[in-house]
């Protein structure tokens, strides 16, 4: 026969494991909902109308090479929008963000960016002596570029 302190004892444990439980669902929804707080954040910083007139300019201006872009435009507003894209990687990189979100938010961006400014981060990269100039934009793009490349193997 079950006696009461036998049955008292499951129910404490069931009770114990049921909120381990929600304790993990929890968590893991808090984490969720942190990683979204941020993508929106940097999404809100991405469309404010400072940094679309940035971000704009630096897409449709010409030089051919990184001095005269210099000279002709100065190298704030590529600082600005470099180091944008760099946080968005330096995050994707220790895995603080999730590659879908930021795919499905800022693939084009990223993608039209990095390929605009890359010849002019290299050559920042020799004049400075410094490789690691902006290396987690180009992390950024080049996650994504294998990312779209996986995506394409899925649906080929």
């Amino acid at each position: 026969m079950v006696d009461i302190t036998e049955v008292s004892a499951v129910v404490a444990a069931a009770g114990v494991l049921v909120g381990v439980v929600y304790y993990i669902l929890d968590m893991r929804n808090q984490a969720r909902q942190r990683q979204t707080n941020l993508v929106m954040s940097l999404y809100s910083q991405f469309n404010s109308l400072e940094f679309q007139r940035i971000w704009h300019d630096i897409l449709n201006r010409e030089a051919k090479n990184y001095r005269e872009y210099n000279e002709k435009y100065g190298s704030t507003e590529v600082s600005a929008v470099g180091l944008f894209f760099e946080g968005i990687g330096i995050l994707l990189k220790r895995k603080l963000i999730d590659i879908e979100l930021i795919d499905d938010m800022f693939t084009m961006p990223v993608n039209d960016t990095w390929l605009k400014m890359k010849d002019n981060v290299i050559e920042i990269r020799k004049i400075r002596n410094q490789p690691t100039i902006l290396e987690w934009f180009e992390y950024l793009y080049n996650e994504m570029q294998k990312r779209e490349q996986k995506l394409k193997q899925k649906g080929a």
